[in-house]
């Protein structure tokens, strides 16, 4: 992956973060296809942080196995905030964790893309007992370099939201 050290580092210190505080996450991931929980699995700290997740690139598993309702991905699109956070909070039925992170978007051409809903465009939702947070943010790049900045803007919001 590009910009290893760049991930690195956000993770190392979201991990550190994360298991000073007691916290576990949990992710729900369509075009990051996996790559949060593998990068949290290296971390020094990841058998106290990270419980796992759930790759669900294809709508059918956005609906199979994440129950999201098919009226919500037709309405919204697979890639949209409203999809993005019933992922997360389906999410909460399969893997018991403290924070529950779901991402979709765009990280090359096609899918739902439009002049409005650029390649770039990520959905990124965090749930937690107490709190929620949401975010769409463009990022500029390949495929490669969108999932890098997803990863650590991801950390950025964690360590922002817990406290770090």
């Amino acid at each position: 992956m590009r910009q290893d050290e760049q991930v690195k580092e956000h993770v190392e210190n979201c991990s550190a973060l994360l298991a000073r505080r007691g916290l576990h996450l949990a992710f729900a991931e369509s075009a990051t296809a996996g790559a949060l929980a593998a990068v949290f699995s290296q971390s020094r700290d990841s058998g106290d942080v990270l419980k796992g997740g759930v790759v669900c690139y294809d709508v059918c598993l956005k609906e199979d196995l994440l129950k999201v309702p098919r009226a919500l991905i037709e309405r919204y699109t697979p890639e949209s905030m409203e999809v993005t956070q019933a992922m997360t909070y389906q999410l909460r039925d399969l893997i018991a964790a403290d924070i529950h992170i779901g991402v979709t978007g765009l990280t090359k051409p096609g899918g739902s893309e439009s002049p409005e809903k650029p390649v770039g465009t990520m959905f990124i939702c965090l749930v937690h007992r107490d709190w929620e947070l949401q975010e769409t943010r463009v990022f500029k790049g390949d495929g490669e370099d969108i999932i890098v900045q997803t990863i650590v803007h991801t950390c950025r919001l964690l360590m922002d939201k817990v406290g770090g």
